[in-house]
Order: structure tokens, then sequence, then C-alpha cells
């Protein structure tokens, strides 16, 4: 049983192939948001609608720090550390990387993330 519930973008191919390729090493209830009861959260489609969150226990992550903490749990800890290191520099690469999904790096990256899922 999960310890963490992942409230994401359901409709997003590279999300999709992310949750993949988390849930080869994890287990995590993950939500897409779309269709999701937010208000037990205390979250908003809004909110959802710009970056992924993890709940655990009392904490909720949201963002680049949603992703450190995912990392950290799937035992990629060395690019978990980099991430918390960069500081707002990470917060900012995914900031550009949630609101350019549909441009070419990120589609490049979706059909690295296939590859690497089958």
């Amino acid at each position: 049983m999960s310890n963490a519930t992942l409230i994401f973008d359901g409709e997003c191919e590279f999300c999709q192939q992310s949750l993949i390729w988390l849930q080869q090493k994890v287990v995590v209830d993950a939500i897409p948001f779309q269709g999701a009861d937010l208000q037990p959260f205390n979250l908003t489609r809004e909110q959802c609608a710009k970056q992924l969150y993890v709940i655990t226990g009392s904490n909720t992550y949201a963002g680049a720090d949603a992703i450190r903490y995912l990392l950290q749990l799937r035992g990629n800890k060395t690019a978990a550390l980099l991430l918390g290191a960069s500081g707002n520099l990470g917060r900012t690469g995914y900031r550009w990387v949630a609101s350019h999904r549909n441009t070419w790096p990120i589609k490049i990256a979706t059909r690295v993330l296939q590859y690497l899922n089958k």
C-alpha cells in the first residue's frame, strides 16, 4: 500500500510516461486531477492545472519539491539532491516544463520515457 498520493495532469502524455517510470519502483496512489474530488486534499483545479502535488501524511509537496520527494522515494537520491541544491533554478525549470508540455523538447523527453518504460 502506498503512503503517498500523487495528483497529476492525467491528460499530459509526459506526465503519464513519468508516472509509469516512477511506478516501476514505487507504489503511489496516482489521481488525475481532472476527475478527482480535490476537496479532501485542500486543493483546487486551478492549482492542480499548474503543477503536480504529492500528499503524504500531513505533508503536501508541490511542483519541483514534489518531484524531489518522488525521486527520493524512487531511490534516485543523487537526482533528488541535485534538484534540491539547484533551488530556484530547479523550480524555474519545473515551471517551464509544466507550461511547455507541447513543445518539441518535452515531446522528445516523452519519447525517451516511452522507450525507457518498455
